[in-house]
């Protein structure tokens, strides 16, 4: 019998290749995604704050905003900062993947983050006349937002 080879993972690098790859998505940032076991693994292990940073950078979110959607103090949040040994629990890593895939597919339809930073702060009847940013504090609201935007992407509005 052959034994199968299975690919290990450096979890650590590849949150820095997310990070980056969030600046470029003609990277292989999709790639990340795409790969729902490497991206579970991911989340168990818990995102560091280097790697939560930069992400953060290659978003259009404030820190505030941030802390709005990973349900934490801004005070919380910047004292993780200052602990060179913090990771995020699963749960945070989780939304900080989420708001990443959400960013990935506005810039890639809006061609700016920054364009699409105006769109989600713009209330949308397709979502129930509701801003799609008051939508990305949980799961569900994500997709909603995601469909929006395939949406967009494939000229079908609503």
């Amino acid at each position: 019998m052959c034994a199968k080879k299975t690919k290990k993972y450096d979890i650590d690098t590849l949150e820095s290749n997310l990070a980056i790859n969030i600046a470029e998505p003609a990277a292989e940032y999709g790639s990340f995604f795409d790969n729902k076991m490497l991206v579970i693994h991911s989340i168990r292990k818990g995102f560091t704050y280097d790697a939560f940073s930069k992400v953060k950078e290659s978003t259009p979110f404030s820190d505030n905003d941030w802390a709005e959607y990973l349900n934490l103090s801004l005070k919380t949040l910047q004292r993780h900062k200052k602990d060179e040994d913090f990771r995020f629990k699963p749960i945070h890593t989780e939304k900080i993947i989420e708001l990443a895939e959400v960013t990935q597919l506005g810039a890639s339809v809006f061609g700016d983050p920054q364009l699409f930073y105006k769109w989600l702060q713009i209330p949308s009847m397709a979502l129930g006349n509701m801003k799609p940013a008051e939508l990305l504090k949980d799961s569900y609201g994500k997709e909603m937002v995601m469909a929006e935007l395939n949406r967009i992407e494939y000229g079908i509005f609503a």
